[in-house]
């Protein structure tokens, strides 16, 4: 195992890299354990020994290295999951360890997809499909370090920067997928490069951004081609274009929005050069005072403690939790980030599904700006680079506060070995303010309180100029939550003096954040009591009867209307503000004892609904159907590389919109039955982001939410039974000050 991470080229993000294996490999404890770091290592080397001795591939580059999961009902009969609340589980059934590789012929630019499966602790590949020409796996973390190496080394980008300032040990660059770009063939593996100067060793880079974008082919490890975003005028002529007829008084230096030919150079498109800004923008506190003598560190902020005295309520064995009433397995993917499967909670003795698998199945930011090459900023964070690849290393009392337990995550180098997180999920308890109170007002009355205690499970990422944290929250009265909060540094780039800025804020002088978007699909596969559910539809609406009549003589009537979603053709679905519509997923086999409704869990996500704003045609929808509707329903269909999961497709990267077979919107068609299903729920939930001089130089956080609460699931409040609050170490803020017993009158 190595440890220094300088002299491997570990990214910041990773802890180690495993270089070695043990032969034979244990077992796992979970059917769902995430691949070890020593089975990476083995996958790699049973892939290179098989392909060096049955095909014609000389050369490998990994790109991912995963589990293959089980087939969901085997998973739960293993684990003694009923298929149905009160059933009998299925017969336990032998589980086959299986993983999933994708990697690049580095001589031909070929990918190839290979399946393996472990025998008597040994990895042997059982198929190697070459993908169709033009597929591409996701980029690499190696490969977005490579593109800024890349750059720094071209003759054509040294000298661009030499022009405006900036010498070749000053250049950084952000490697993006190239998104959608028809001038390049789909088969290179190419990255756009954002590019920065960087003028002392820690400086905001993000301050001083360029004004030329180099593509960058991976394989062949060049420069092929630089784009020149045009620049905006106050001026108009018969060679520029007005945007006044669509809204904004002001022009651009080119007669049109569209790519140029490849040929087009910077002296054609008239485009004068614009260099970087140079004053320090700087978050760092000791950087910040090198540039701003009196500025200093807020010095009337007292301790705040998180301490659990007799320590955590929750329970861990591997990756299998137990906490109050919950059970869940939580796992480390190189591309959802955070995967929390089999989800079940002890319903006084009784063992009631809820959630198979929940986690991120894509997450998409798209750019505002029309002029080329800005709309190739729409970045799928997780398609394309993967959530996973991109976590935190976590640190103690920073990141998370209180008793913390970590679980470490993995995923494979270029060479085969593994990358190490150690600390990459981080598990806690949080006090969550009250659960429930009531005081009885009338003289003499009592009154009770009990505190919210909610777990916690988190994950950090950081995507080039972007943080996002995710937490998953679980709660003591049945309901969960997943946030994400949105943090880290604005993409910006570069305005000369007095360029109008019709598509973004001016953030800082001559620095452009252009308007974008946060879009993201939640993926829910949903067993609420069992496998066989229903989503339904509710709206709630005015009685239609007038004010005054026999009906609804007040005026003041309102109703539910239930409409459950019954075909594939249906299932892809919108919300409704005017309606205050929601979803529950119900299972039509068990009802509530006392309404008689179907038991469900709903979905809250009022907060996080966004409406796409490129067109129904452009570029990006094209490859991001998911972004059009709300909440897709859809029935699973199991097949041998498992569950129906990637809502853009499983490859990503350099896509066109074809392949469209694979895509969510193509899953919402026909009459296939949804009733009484094994049902999968994708959520579209998103932010838009205007951004505001006070999100510079790194932005406060900004969150969303999505909340799934039981509906006529529980006979009661589930959380009856907690203790009343009653914390003996809070005192009165002062020395004078007086406070009552907690709840002094709820005996």
């Amino acid at each position: 195992m190595a440890t220094d991470t300088s002299t491997h080229g570990v990214p910041g993000t990773a802890t180690s890299i495993q270089e070695s294996t043990k032969t034979p490999l244990p077992g796992p404890k979970h059917p769902l354990d995430p691949l070890t770091p020593d089975e990476i290592v083995a996958v790699s080397f049973s892939v290179r020994n098989y392909t060096a001795a049955y095909t014609e591939i000389k050369a490998i580059r990994f790109i991912t290295t995963y589990l293959l999961p089980p087939p969901k009902k085997d998973v739960l009969a293993y684990l003694r999951i009923p298929l149905s609340t009160g059933a009998e589980p299925g017969p336990v059934p032998t589980i086959v360890r299986k993983a999933e590789a994708d990697f690049i012929d580095v001589v031909t630019g070929d990918s190839y997809n290979t399946i393996l499966a472990l025998e008597d602790g040994v990895w042997k590949v059982e198929a190697v499909d070459k993908l169709p020409d033009g597929v591409q796996a996701q980029i690499s973390v190696e490969e977005l370090l490579m593109c800024e190496e890349i750059i720094r080394h071209d003759e054509r980008v040294i000298k661009l920067a030499k022009d405006v300032g900036v010498e070749s040990h000053q250049l950084f660059a952000d490697g993006w997928a190239v998104g959608y770009d028809d001038r390049f063939p789909k088969k290179n593996r190419i990255q756009q490069a954002i590019i920065f100067a960087r003028y002392s060793e820690h400086d905001n880079l993000y301050a001083h951004p360029l004004d030329f974008v180099p593509v960058v082919d991976s394989v062949a490890k060049k420069v092929i081609h630089i784009d020149w975003p045009p620049q905006f005028t106050k001026k108009s002529s018969e060679s520029t274009l007005n945007f006044a007829s669509a809204g904004k008084d002001t022009s651009l230096n080119t007669a049109t929005t569209a790519p140029p030919t490849l040929g087009s150079s910077a002296q054609e498109l008239q485009r004068e050069r614009i260099p970087p800004p140079k004053e320090p923008q700087n978050f760092l506190p000791d950087l910040i005072q090198e540039t701003q003598p009196n500025f200093k560190i807020r010095d009337d902020i007292k301790p705040l403690h998180v301490v659990q005295p007799e320590g955590v309520s929750f329970k861990m064995n591997g990756h299998e939790l137990e906490w109050q009433k919950w059970k869940m397995h939580i796992a480390f993917h190189h591309r959802e980030g955070v995967v929390l499967s089999t989800v079940t909670y002890n319903d006084d003795g009784v063992i009631r599904p809820l959630f198979y698998r929940l986690s991120l199945a894509e997450m998409l930011v798209p750019y505002g700006a029309p002029e080329h090459p800005h709309p190739r900023k729409h970045a799928f964070d997780a398609g394309e680079y993967g959530m996973g690849t991109m976590a935190n290393e976590l640190a103690l009392g920073c990141d998370c506060l209180g008793q913390i337990h970590y679980l470490p995550g993995a995923f494979v180098k270029h060479d085969g070995s593994a990358f190490v997180i150690k600390n990459v999920i981080c598990i806690h308890e949080e006090d969550h303010g009250l659960l429930w109170k009531h005081t009885d007002y009338r003289v003499g009355g009592r009154s009770h309180a009990v505190r919210s205690r909610r777990l916690v499970v988190s994950m950090i990422c950081t995507l080039a100029n972007y943080e996002y944290i995710w937490n998953y929250y679980f709660y003591q009265d049945g309901s969960a939550e997943l946030e994400i909060r949105l943090s880290g540094i604005l993409q910006v780039y570069v305005n000369s003096k007095d360029e109008p800025n019709p598509f973004g804020s001016t953030v800082a002088p001559g620095i452009n954040a252009q308007y974008h978007q946060h879009l993201f699909s939640v993926r829910l596969d949903s067993m609420i009591d069992g496998l066989n559910n229903t989503v339904v539809e509710t709206d709630v609406l005015p009685l239609d009867a007038p004010t005054g009549s026999i009906h609804n003589f007040a005026g003041n009537g309102f109703f539910t209307r239930e409409t459950p979603i019954t075909k594939a053709k249906d299932g892809a679905r919108e919300y409704s503000v005017q309606t205050d519509r929601r979803w529950i997923i119900t299972n039509p086999e068990h009802q509530h004892p006392a309404s008689k409704k179907n038991v469900g869990y709903a979905i809250g996500m009022k907060g996080g609904v966004c409406k796409m704003m490129a067109k129904e045609d452009s570029w990006v929808v094209k490859r991001a159907g998911f972004t059009q509707k709300d909440l897709w329903v859809v029935k699973d269909v199991e097949g041998p590389k498992g569950s129906r999961m990637w809502p853009s497709g499983k490859y990503v990267p350099g896509t066109r919109g074809e392949h469209q077979d694979e895509f969510i919107t193509s899953w919402v068609r026909g009459e296939d039955n949804l009733v009484g299903e094994d049902l999968l729920v994708y959520l579209t939930v998103g932010t838009t982001h205007i951004p505001r001089p006070e999100d510079w130089p790194v932005m406060p956080v900004e969150m969303l939410r999505v909340s799934f609460k039981p509906f006529h699931f529980f006979t009661a409040n589930p959380s009856l039974d907690l203790p009343g609050a009653n914390d003996t170490h809070s005192g009165p803020a002062f020395p004078n000050g007086e406070a009552a017993a907690c709840c002094s009158n709820s005996n």
